[in-house]
């Protein structure tokens, strides 16, 4: 086993151990937490949006492009 196995399943079993105490845990205090789960849950997704409004808010427009617009084709050209 390479050492990129072991850290897979390392973060396997660390996630399947999680998973076991969430469930205890859930069982055992079930809406505190829900609710720090749904806070959680929430709040991360308005940290995103909130991160790409900065973004948005604070990125400088792009440069304008500088298009040169091409001769039109002579009859010549269009013949052949």
């Amino acid at each position: 086993m390479n050492k990129d196995q072991a850290i897979g399943a390392i973060i396997l079993l660390v996630s399947l151990a999680g998973i076991a105490v969430y469930a205890w845990v859930l069982y055992a205090y079930s809406i505190v937490v829900l609710q720090v789960t749904a806070f959680i849950a929430v709040a991360g997704i308005l940290a995103i949006s909130g991160w790409i409004g900065w973004t948005m808010a604070t990125t400088p427009p792009p440069a304008p492009l500088d298009i040169e617009p091409t001769p039109p084709e002579t009859e010549a050209a269009k013949s052949s």
